[in-house]
């Protein structure tokens, strides 16, 4: 069948050796990972760990990624942009159903993301009872910077996730404080869909979400990973 246009360029992420390129086929992002930021976004302690995690997606040409400073458009429709530092996890290969032990097995590599939120249109949306899919899934929402295989920097389950804003702390975590650990969220997602390679997921974001401005300069960092720099023009 002959395409009645070109078809679409994929969406590649830099792997850490500055030569392999990480094609992306779709993007999940886990919702309230770290019980503080679930506290802060309303989550009462009693739901808190009860319920699995809970999944939204991302289209593939929302992101952003690259080394160096990475230039982040500020999306139309909002007046709340928010920041979300994340680790991401890159999946190598796929599967459906899977137990703990064999989600792990998928694991390609690691890097930093930032999940952004328009909050005023998912405030909006969550009153209504609507999607949030403009709040969330708007052009240049995902940011990532380059990705590290699991054989250069291991599994990261401890340490530092943290984003400065003009050189300020926002955001100070610990990864050790996910409710849902990486390979379980990995098997959970297993359940709902069938993952496969060039599938990245964000695992969540810890306390400390708030608004950015035209000409904020951010710094990402999660512990034994290259860090993500990025400015919102």
């Amino acid at each position: 069948m002959q395409p009645l246009f070109p078809y679409p360029l994929p969406t590649v992420v830099p792997m850490l050796d500055g030569v392999s390129g990480f094609p992306v086929r779709r993007i999940f992002c886990v919702g309230r990972n770290y019980a503080e930021h679930a506290r802060e976004m309303g989550a009462s302690d009693q739901a808190q760990g009860l319920e699995p995690p809970f999944f939204f997606t991302k289209p593939a040409d929302a992101l952003v990624a690259g080394g160096g400073e990475l230039s982040v458009a500020y999306p139309p429709r909002t007046a709340n942009l928010h920041h979300e530092i994340e680790m991401v996890v890159a999946l190598g290969a796929g599967g459906a159903n899977l137990t703990v032990d064999a989600a792990k097995s998928l694991i390609l590599g690691y890097g930093v993301g930032l999940d952004l939120t328009r909050r005023d249109l998912q405030a909006r949306a969550k009153e209504k009872g609507h999607p949030w899919d403009m709040s969330k899934g708007f052009d240049q929402s995902a940011v990532c910077g380059p990705l590290a295989t699991v054989a250069e920097v291991g599994h990261p389950a401890a340490g530092t996730i943290a984003l400065l804003v003009n050189g300020e702390i926002r955001q100070d975590g610990d990864l050790a404080e996910m409710m849902w650990k990486v390979p379980q969220i990995v098997a959970e997602l297993s359940a709902l869909v069938r993952l496969a390679a060039g599938d990245l997921i964000y695992t969540g974001t810890p306390a400390g979400v708030g608004p950015l401005q035209r000409g904020d300069r951010l710094e990402g960092t999660v512990a034994g990973l290259p860090p993500l720099r990025a400015r919102i023009v």
